[in-house]
C-alpha cells in the first residue's frame, strides 16, 4: 500500500504558515503547481496581500485560481510527479460561506464541497501540500455566521488532519510538528 503524500500546514495570522509550504514546495524538487483559493476584490488591503503572495513564488511554478471549486482544481492538476500546493483552506471556506454577493448559502451546499475535497485529497496520486489557519484557539467568537465560520473551519481542518501523512503548526515562523510521515 502507497501512503498518501498529503502534507497539511496550520498556523495564525503571519505565522509563516505559507512561507513554510512554499519551501517544502521547492524543495520538493517536483513541478509545482499553486491553488490560490483567494477571490480578488475591492479591498486594496487584500489585493496586496494577494500580490505579495505573488511575487513570493517562483515564476516557474504553474497558477490555478479556484475561489470556489477546490477539488475539481485538484482533481484536474492531480498527477504522480507533481506537487499542488493548495493556498488556503480558510479563503475557500470564507468563500462557500460567506459569498461576494451577501447571501447566506445552506450548509449543505458547504458540506456537499467539502466532501468532495475530503475524496479528491484521499486519492490524490501526486505530492499535496494544504495550508490553513488555526483560529480556535482564542475567544467563542459573538454572532452566529462568524460562529459557524470558525466551527466549520475547525471541523475541515480536524478532518483535513486526520488524511495527513504529514501536519505542521507553524507559531512565530517555527514549525511545530504535530504529525510526521512515519507516524501517521
Amino acid at each position: 500500500m502507497t501512503l498518501r503524500d498529503l502534507t497539511f500546514v496550520l498556523g495564525g495570522a503571519r505565522s509563516g504558515k505559507s512561507a513554510h509550504a512554499e519551501r517544502l514546495a521547492s524543495d520538493s524538487a517536483l513541478p509545482v503547481t499553486y491553488i490560490a483559493t483567494a477571490r480578488v476584490s475591492d479591498d486594496a488591503e487584500f489585493n496586496a496581500r494577494i500580490a505579495h503572495h505573488r511575487e513570493r513564488r517562483p515564476a516557474h511554478w504553474g497558477l490555478v485560481e479556484a475561489d470556489h471549486d477546490l477539488a475539481g482544481a485538484l482533481a484536474q492538476h492531480d498527477a504522480p510527479g507533481q506537487c499542488l500546493l493548495i493556498d488556503c483552506l480558510t479563503l475557500w471556506l470564507a468563500n462557500l460561506l460567506c459569498p461576494a454577493d451577501g447571501a447566506m448559502p445552506p450548509l449543505s451546499h458547504y458540506y456537499l464541497q467539502a466532501a468532495a475535497l475530503e475524496a479528491a485529497l484521499a486519492g490524490a496520486r501526486g505530492k499535496i501540500i494544504v495550508v490553513s489557519n488555526e483560529i480556535g484557539l482564542g475567544v467563542v467568537p459573538l454572532g452566529e455566521a462568524t460562529r459557524r465560520y470558525v466551527d466549520e473551519l475547525g471541523r475541515l481542518n480536524q478532518r483535513i488532519a486526520a488524511l495527513s501523512s504529514a501536519a505542521t503548526l507553524m507559531v512565530a515562523g517555527l514549525p511545530l510538528a504535530l504529525k510526521s510521515a512515519s507516524h501517521a
